[in-house]
């Protein structure tokens, strides 16, 4: 009796935590139609046909807590930024996180303004190429390795997806964009699609394989 009573319990906890999960995951029964929407838009697999190069001032001028339909309009956008990675993250769902500047940032100075870009499971795993330690190779950021890197980070150009996270949709202030470190939009390359590295000695730029 004991031991039923135990393994009902055990199942219980089993799918109140398999619920959790994929709620958290944005893949639960019941879930508000723009949390399916950010789901559905992490989980694309396939390239933009079309890119548009952008800089930080789109994403700053990209709406705040628009209608769903306004947004998932914007969302069929391809976009292509370049500038210097600060920051990489290998986050707990599996992507890796990073933090995109447009002005290259030397040891010692602070942290700047960024627009976040996702590498999803997807598009890295089973990759050599993308994997985390590649990508933390290749970018060489300012944050996210065991050292600094003695050649600083490196210019990189980064293609995917225009998405609106819009958990992450929080106003920032001047002072904020002035004197630190601050995300400047919701707004997201997510998911990172395509991978460039600033190559001097051809003066061009060469994509990093996966």
């Amino acid at each position: 009796m004991i031991a039923r009573s135990l393994a009902v319990i055990a199942f219980l906890l089993g799918a109140a935590a398999l619920v959790v999960g994929l709620s958290l995951l944005g893949r639960s029964p019941g879930l508000p139609e723009q949390t399916r929407q950010l789901r559905s838009m992490k989980d694309r697999t396939e390239a933009p046909e079309q890119v548009r190069d952008v800089d930080m001032a789109f994403f700053a001028g990209l709406p705040h807590g628009a209608p769903l339909q306004e947004n998932a309009s914007l969302e069929r956008q391809g976009v292509r930024m370049e500038g210097w990675v600060q920051r990489i993250l290998l986050s707990g769902d599996g992507d890796v996180h990073l933090e995109l500047v447009e002005k290259r940032r030397v040891a010692g100075e602070r942290d700047t303004v960024y627009v976040v870009a996702e590498v999803t499971p997807p598009w890295r795993q089973q990759r050599r190429g993308w994997a985390y330690e590649s990508l933390l190779v290749a970018f060489r950021p300012n944050t996210g390795g065991a050292t600094a890197w003695d050649a600083g980070p490196r210019r990189v150009r980064l293609t995917g997806w225009l998405l609106y996270d819009h958990p992450y949709d929080k106003p920032v202030t001047q002072w904020t964009l002035d004197h630190g470190k601050a995300r400047r939009t919701g707004w997201e390359i997510h998911p990172v699609t395509g991978i460039e590295l600033w190559d001097d000695g051809a003066s061009g730029w060469r994509e990093l394989a996966r």
